[in-house]
């Protein structure tokens, strides 16, 4: 791991730190003894459920591909790819690129397939997350009373990431707007890199025609759509209900509409390319949101803590774990992007 990567982690961690110190560490304390092993169980069962989801959704596009990988080496490729995300800054790209190279190398398919599969995966999550966005907004003007700046600067993301999302939508579709934009792009790389030749810009072209093609096919298969955007919907539907769970082990009963909002709202701050995994920036968010929602900042504070320790450090413990399952080389390279 980059001694970068891990200055970023600790200063996400002394945000934290912070806040846990300023709302007091024996209020905090004293919510956490409070929690019923029972409801915790529960919501660890609740993300372990949603790990199997999310590989059962990336078995969907590459099978619309034809890529022949069974799903229990698909799952441990996706935890490797959710542990890069975390350990890393999200505008680095994260572990998507880490998840189609394992996927190429494992299954012998082109790379630009296995990567195509990857990006169809995320962009399955667009759809529900766009329309929790709208709902977001609307509970953050009626329940959760942000200042005004905050409801505009969300208003303002939203349109950004459909713009984004629309953008890279018509690159994968449109092959003359897909070569214009990656030739626009390879220009920009010529200019800042001596590396940069004639070869590598017609190898990168091919490569994006490629991927072009695989996106048009699974993009063309009913089953990516009917079976691929519900189950989008029941993994994000299940997230906030896990973190409901969190709330009902400290005792709480946290209405789910302020859950969702504030669940969409830190999703979308993790977004931002600062912290790896939006450490920091993300627990103080959600410690905030909740506070302005009416939850006392302690219970705020230890459910916040709960829910990062199951969804962020568990996910990213056990996707560093099975990293050497895929072999000496695989570990350099991923290593490599650390």
């Amino acid at each position: 791991m980059k001694y970068k990567t891990v200055l970023l982690m600790l200063a996400g961690i002394g945000v934290l730190a912070l806040m846990v110190l300023i709302i007091g560490p024996g209020q905090i304390e004293s919510a956490l003894q409070m929690a019923n092993p029972l409801y915790l169980a529960l919501a660890v069962i609740i993300q372990l459920v949603i790990y199997g989801l999310w590989t059962e959704r990336w078995a969907i596009t590459t099978s619309s591909l034809g890529i022949s990988i069974k799903r229990r080496h698909l799952l441990p490729m996706l935890m490797v790819g959710l542990a890069i995300n975390n350990i890393t800054p999200s505008g680095r790209g994260g572990g998507e690129p880490v998840r189609a190279y394992i996927l190429a190398k494992y299954s012998q398919s082109p790379t630009e397939n296995a990567f195509a599969t990857v990006i169809a995966d995320r962009g399955l999550d667009t759809f529900p997350f766009i329309t929790l966005a709208i709902i977001t907004i609307i509970t953050a003007v009626l329940y959760i009373n942000l200042p005004q700046w905050m409801v505009i600067t969300l208003i303002i993301c939203l349109i950004v990431l459909i713009i984004v999302f629309l953008l890279a939508l018509y690159m994968s579709l449109n092959r003359e707007f897909g070569d214009r934009t990656i030739r626009w792009f390879l220009r920009i790389l010529k200019k800042i890199s001596s590396k940069m030749h004639d070869k590598i810009e017609q190898k990168a072209i091919n490569a994006v025609a490629g991927f072009q093609d695989s996106m048009k096919i699974m993009i063309t298969d009913r089953k990516v759509l009917l079976y691929g955007i519900p189950l989008s919907f029941l993994i994000w539907g299940l997230e906030i209900f896990r973190v409901y769970v969190v709330f009902l082990t400290l005792n709480i009963n946290a209405p789910l509409e302020i859950i969702g909002a504030v669940f969409v709202i830190s999703t979308l701050i993790g977004m931002i390319p600062l912290l790896p995994g939006g450490l920091g920036a993300v627990d103080g968010m959600m410690i905030l949101l909740y506070s302005y929602a009416g939850i006392p900042p302690s219970v705020s504070a230890a459910a916040t803590i709960v829910e990062r320790l199951i969804s962020f450090w568990m996910t990213t413990i056990l996707g560093v774990a099975v990293i050497p399952y895929f072999g000496a080389d695989a570990v350099e390279k991923l290593s490599k992007k650390l």
